[in-house]
């Protein structure tokens, strides 16, 4: 299907974006347009994540453009990230989620890491010359990160860590990981892993419903033997950690707003085109309030989105924000993918359109980066001053 998108704005909302920031979206929806339309159906189908996009998705800024230059960025706001999230995810959430994970990599490594580290592993992960993961979703623990069973011993000379990792963006492929483990006294660890350490591997996971043109998998450490240089961040606070689920959520939200936009614009398209009894679908009354429905609820979230980019941009925006924005966003793009689905009739479950694939993609982003269950509690706690965890 050809990519001819055009992005939904009932309440003028690109006039609340600076011109380099729309500049920046216009950018990543042409380099979406281009590389990323023509072959996601076929890869999606086939189970394939198309490799060869990463060191172009590089050359646009597409990994830790909120950095400095000297460490590869291209030093834009949130705003700006925000909405190329927005477009990645339009084009699919695996292309999202190889931005955002490399991304989360590359600003935790600036965050905590030594001048050494940063010069080292930085420039490569911008220009996509290593692919990176972002060890800390357990097999048995995913929401609850304070019960890793993970741990890592500090011996002579390194630091012996043993444990897994499930659930994993890019495990199978990735040149250097970040992991998580705990020590003595529930002390954290976050280390700096290379693919050729001693008692590293990985493994894929096949068969997936969703998220099929992205690589996941598991990271596994036997008695893994870790050099003390690369040691990247240990501390007793395990805000440090939650600290990092931030930036992950914060692209889940700006993404799940860009497959309703596109779910939205297909289903318009196809009402206007698509004629039954001698009439085009779009003039009948439910196809409409379906349409409206969906417009409204996508008008909503733009705002919201917009306004979680500028708290960002000012260091003002709070977890909890953050929280339920991915949580509403998310919530309405089903609503939005669904009902597109329905419009579109029996084509919408067809590879000519994107809606399924973005449908199947939608239920893992319901769990990913914390279920909605989650975000609900965590909404919960804060405006009644009442925790519903342990």
């Amino acid at each position: 299907m050809n990519d001819n998108f055009k992005s939904p704005d009932y309440f003028d909302v690109d006039k609340l974006f600076t011109e380099e920031q729309l500049l920046i979206r216009e950018s990543v929806r042409d380099w979406v347009r281009e590389n990323v339309s023509p072959i996601i159906e076929d890869a999606a189908l086939e189970g394939v994540f198309p490799k060869h996009l990463v060191k172009s998705l590089g050359e646009i800024g597409g990994f830790g453009g909120f950095l400095p230059l000297k460490y590869g960025g291209s030093e834009i706001d949130f705003t700006s990230y925000g909405l190329i999230m927005q477009e990645l995810e339009r084009g699919d959430s695996s292309i999202r989620v190889l931005s955002a994970v490399q991304s989360l990599v590359m600003h935790t490594i600036f965050r905590f890491g030594s001048e050494e580290q940063k010069l080292k592993y930085l420039i490569p992960l911008a220009k996509g010359e290593f692919i990176g993961s972002f060890g800390l979703t357990e097999p048995s623990h995913g929401s609850d990160p304070s019960s890793m069973k993970t741990t890592f011993k500090e011996e002579k000379k390194f630091y012996m860590v043993n444990g897994s990792k499930m659930w994993i963006g890019h495990a199978p492929i990735c040149d250097i990981a970040l992991v998580w483990a705990k020590g003595d006294n529930d002390e954290i660890g976050c280390f700096i892993v290379d693919r050729n350490t001693e008692g590293f591997s990985s493994a894929k996971i096949d068969r997936k419903w969703s998220f099929r043109a992205s690589e996941t998998g598991e990271l596994i450490f036997h008695n893994m033997k870790v050099q003390k240089e690369n040691l990247l961040h240990k501390t007793n606070n395990m805000k440090d950690l939650l600290d990092r689920l931030n930036i992950g959520r914060y692209a889940v939200a700006w993404g799940s707003l860009g497959v309703a936009m596109h779910c939205y614009d297909i289903a318009l398209k196809y009402a206007n085109e698509r004629e039954q009894f001698g009439k085009k679908i779009g003039s009948f009354q439910l196809i409409q309030k379906k349409l409206v429905d969906m417009l409204t609820e996508i008008s909503k979230s733009q705002i919201l989105t917009w306004r979680l980019g500028v708290l960002m941009d000012e260091k003002e925006a709070t977890f909890e924000q953050i929280s339920m924005a991915k949580k509403t966003n998310v919530d309405m793009a089903c609503m939005v993918a669904k009902k597109a689905r329905s419009i579109l009739g029996g084509m919408g479950i067809t590879g000519e359109y994107p809606i399924m694939r973005h449908i199947m993609n939608l239920e893992t982003l319901i769990t990913y980066q914390g279920t909605e269950e989650i975000h609900t509690l965590i909404t919960g706690r804060k405006i009644t001053g009442l925790s519903a965890f342990k």
